[in-house]
């Protein structure tokens, strides 16, 4: 009789080993997470989450996506989205400045490298900006006007100690990256910092469930709406995620001593949501910029500019219609573009035509590609629809019960994570499911973790 899946993937030595690794880097990443930030005044962060208020919900809304360390207010506070603003200005770069694209055309296996290794390099001054101005977005809603005593660059602020924070954090983002790049090479194959999010986002789950038990006095229909509404969105978002497009593609036959075999029919699967939970994940990178640059001028003795800034925070605080109107399209926006970056680097019309296949009634090489990129555009747009209709569900779910409403009842802040935060948990396991699935077949494990 043979063994059971889950026996044969922890008697894998090397499989087991992976997961081992993988498991204790994540507890590591986790207890760094408690590190306070050097001088930091963790009581006036709570006082601005005691007041509510757009200071509240913004922290709210940065702790969620960092992983539950800006209420601690850790060394890892900034979690590792410098790293992605970061990449996601590269690869905005690569189809628009010539060299760039040149580079792309010419070699993209050394242009991926070469992104990779200036996205590291960038990440160093984007985690510094990050930092300061995320120190000054939260000084701007503390009642002392401050979060980190004498903190700044002028007047009587302490310059080494504020260098001091500032490289603090900073350090800290590149640590949670090097975690991550430790749990891609020696862990989980390619999920490392997918999973470093992914860890941020449950460690916060029972927390905001404890809260919930005690903020009411009947929290369990609260709980059970929540659960409903998460039951469903779990078995739309996996749904969805294994939707395909079959392409029907000619292969060419086999030549067997003197005689040729007849072409064979296969199918090219082109998915839904090739870009899976990426564009959420960028979406929240690069909605963080524009309270940061913000945060830099709401000290202007010019009234006007310091009023803008002040709107901005307001807007991108991650509690009005406005905020979720743009979430939305940035999330739609960013599938479509990671969709295409994808395909273009796979370049199925060239590598199709090398082994000689063909779509019927399509030319081969760039009609073939021409092609498959208007297919893919019509499939990728109501998969983008549904992760931007994910990334707003909290808005959407406050508009049919305003007592979910996160100004009014901390409990909608549990809905936040098991929407947007959901998806990219979902996503995550899934992906790791899948690796961990193929690492099995390596191993001549013969029934897929996916039939019992």
């Amino acid at each position: 009789m043979k063994r059971s899946a889950w026996r044969y993937l922890w008697s894998a030595q090397d499989i087991r080993r992976k997961l081992l690794i993988t498991f204790g880097i994540l507890v590591l990443y986790r207890l760094v997470a408690h590190v306070p930030v050097p001088g930091a005044d963790r009581e006036a962060i709570a006082g601005i989450m005691n007041r509510g208020g757009a200071g509240a919900n913004l922290i709210a809304l940065v702790d969620m996506i960092s992983g539950g360390t800006v209420q601690n207010f850790s060394v890892l506070a900034m979690g590792v989205y410098p790293y992605i603003t970061a990449q996601i200005i590269l690869q905005l770069l690569g189809p628009i400045v010539p060299a760039f694209k040149a580079r792309m055309d010419d070699d993209p296996r050394e242009y991926r490298k070469w992104q990779e290794r200036w996205t590291y390099y960038l990440a160093i001054p984007m985690a510094f900006l990050q930092a300061f101005g995320q120190i000054n977005i939260f000084s701007n809603f503390a009642e002392g006007g401050q979060i980190i005593p004498n903190f700044g660059f002028s007047g009587d602020a302490d310059i080494l100690s504020s260098f001091t924070v500032l490289i603090t954090m900073t350090a800290g983002t590149m640590f949670a990256i090097w975690l991550g790049e430790l749990i891609s090479e020696y862990g989980i194959r390619n999920q490392g910092l997918s999973l470093i999010i992914f860890a941020g986002i449950i460690s916060q789950m029972p927390g905001n469930f404890s809260r919930m038990l005690g903020t009411q006095a009947n929290p369990w229909p609260v709980i059970g709406f929540i659960a409903l509404i998460t039951g469903l969105m779990i078995f739309v978002i996996v749904y969805v995620q294994q939707g395909r497009r079959n392409v029907p593609v000619m292969y060419p036959g086999r030549r067997m001593g003197n005689r040729m075999s007849m072409p064979v029919k296969g199918t090219l699967p082109l998915m839904v949501n090739m870009a899976g939970m990426i564009p959420l994940i960028f979406a929240n990178a690069i909605l963080q910029f524009p309270t940061v640059a913000a945060s830099f001028f709401t000290d202007s003795d010019i009234d006007w500019v310091k009023n803008l800034a002040f709107n901005t925070q307001a807007l991108f605080g991650g509690a009005g219609a406005g905020y979720f109107l743009i979430y939305f399209i940035f999330v739609v926006g960013f599938a479509f573009f990671y969709t295409t970056v994808l395909f273009e680097q796979q370049n199925y019309g060239e590598n199709l035509k090398r082994v000689g296949a063909q779509i019927p009634g399509v030319s081969r090489g760039a009609p073939t590609q021409r092609y498959l990129g208007k297919v893919l555009r019509r499939i990728t747009f109501p998969g983008a629809f549904f992760l931007g209709l994910v990334a707003v569900m909290p808005f959407l779910v406050t508009l049919v019960v305003p007592s979910m409403n996160p100004t009014n009842n901390p409990q909608a802040g549990t809905l936040l994570v098991s929407s947007s935060g959901l998806l990219i948990v979902v996503g995550v396991v899934r992906d790791t499911f899948f690796n961990i699935d193929a690492e099995l077949k390596l191993h001549g494990y013969d029934e897929s973790l996916l039939v019992k």
